[in-house]
């Protein structure tokens, strides 16, 4: 059976005599460590981490008061209860001592049953405080691995998703992995916050997620579509809306946006809702460029993959049309950073 701990108390005081009194009364106890001054008192207090602490208020140089200060503001030692030692009874001390964090005053002349008494009490106090700062940290660290286990298991639910639609389409999944990346790299250079442009990379490949929706025979069609058959392809943004549904999921929100508006129009032109300008939601502008810059420089069945040039182009041409103006800047600014993800992710041969 492990034995506990004994406690550690340090005695803080100036005189010699009131020192050896306390360390008489206590050392049968308790481990008790001495200090005749407060730069002392603060060494002393950060090496050993004692459990309570006797302070002494009148000292030459630093006094008590500094000293529990000093100690309340580091975090290795704010939590040590501190008991002060005075002579000195006027109420306006005792105050300022609890005002900076003291837990009790300890008169002179001692009454040892009294000082045996307080400290037995804060002691409790201490450990008890310790015990639920314990349980807490341990709760707080199983809340935490389990919501990392939550969201790794949305994560690859999203994934899937997304790739079962690409699957569906002749893609592959490196196609959601580029676009993905295109639009996280968007995203950092017009400003979002790093927690939102890792939600964008995680909910971006759920953007064709409503072609699972879409008939075969139009889906897989290699050559043009008839007016009809585009006109029930454009219809994916809404199916993908419907199968993302309304989460309260920061993930899926973002999803759910990406899905239903990546193929809205800076000038109004774009469906399903024929949006116009700042009226798209910002991830679905984002979503925009990177999705068309990685299927046009893409191969296809029904296609071989563009140069970077021609791509650059159609962008070019698509700007204040098709794409937001100064996200697409910012998207041909940051070309490099694109072009490397895309040999990272490239299509096999």
């Amino acid at each position: 059976m492990t034995q506990e701990k004994t406690p550690v108390i340090l005695v803080v005081d100036d005189t010699r005599t009131n020192i050896d009194l306390l360390v008489h009364l206590l050392g049968d106890q308790y481990e008790v460590s001495v200090a005749l001054d407060g730069e002392s008192a603060l060494e002393v207090a950060m090496e050993e981490r004692p459990d309570l602490i006797l302070l002494d208020i009148m000292m030459p140089g630093m006094d008590g008061y500094e000293v529990c200060r000093r100690l309340k503001m580091r975090e290795e030692t704010r939590n040590i209860p501190i008991l002060f030692v005075t002579a000195r009874k006027e109420s306006v001390d005792e105050e300022q001592g609890f005002a900076l964090g003291a837990v009790d005053y300890i008169t002179k002349p001692f009454s040892p049953l009294l000082v045996k008494a307080r400290v037995k009490t804060h002691l409790r106090l201490k450990q008890a405080l310790d015990r639920v700062t314990h349980h807490n940290r341990i709760l707080e660290e199983t809340v935490q691995q389990r919501t990392a286990e939550l969201r790794e298991t949305q994560l690859a639910i999203v994934r899937r998703l997304g790739r079962a639609a690409e699957f569906r389409d002749n893609e592959t999944g490196l196609h959601v992995i580029r676009m993905s990346y295109y639009t996280h790299i968007l995203g950092a250079a017009c400003g979002l916050s790093e927690a939102d442009c890792t939600l964008l990379l995680h909910a971006a490949p759920l953007h064709d997620v409503g072609k699972i929706g879409i008939p075969d025979p139009i889906l897989l069609k290699p050559g043009k579509l008839t007016a009809e058959e585009f006109q029930i392809m454009q219809t994916h943004p809404s199916i993908g809306a419907e199968i993302i549904g309304k989460d309260e999921s920061p993930l899926l929100k973002m999803a759910f946006l990406i899905a239903y508006t990546h193929h809205e129009k800076w000038d109004g032109s774009g469906y399903p809702r024929g949006l116009r300008g700042e009226e798209i939601p910002l991830v679905g502008r984002l979503v925009a460029i990177g999705d068309v810059f990685d299927a046009v420089t893409s191969k296809r069945p029904y296609k071989e993959a563009w140069p970077i040039d021609r791509a650059i182009d159609l962008l070019r041409q698509g700007s204040g049309h098709h794409f937001d103006p100064r996200l697409l800047a910012l998207f041909l600014e940051n070309m490099p950073e694109v072009l490397s993800i895309k040999e990272k992710f490239r299509e096999h041969e």
